[in-house]
């Protein structure tokens, strides 16, 4: 493996961790709101078995470069993506910064879909 395609691995391998700790951070102060509704506290558990199956896949990937491991990743990221997109259809896009919104979590999910292929095809 290249000494870029190293740092890109690490790299993009960061920020999934990163991501999906946050993920689960904000899961986690919506569970434990007291003010949350319940369709707010459902969201909050997909989002929470997000970020820890993505951490799940990408630990396993590290650790055993099991080829599964991407379809996966891919699979988790795409639900997620979906429930998120219908979560904000549901509250009603009212500007185009929900559309940005959306754009930039399925950036994160190709962030970590990509870090994950990069871990598995290592040297």
């Amino acid at each position: 493996m290249k000494q870029h395609d190293t740092i890109l691995m690490y790299g993009l391998s960061g920020v999934s961790v990163i991501s999906s700790f946050l993920f689960i951070m904000y899961g986690m102060s919506i569970i434990l709101s007291e003010t949350a509704a319940q369709a707010g506290i459902i969201f909050a558990y997909v989002t929470t078995a997000y970020g820890l199956a993505n951490i799940a896949i990408l630990s396993v990937a590290w650790s055993s470069r099991e080829s599964w491991a991407e379809g996966a990743n891919k699979f988790i990221a795409l639900c997620f993506l979906g429930v998120f997109v219908m979560d904000m259809v549901n509250a009603g896009m009212k500007s185009r910064l929900g559309i940005v919104g959306i754009l930039f979590v399925a950036l994160i999910m190709l962030a970590n879909w990509f870090a994950v292929k990069k871990v598995i095809s290592r040297a």
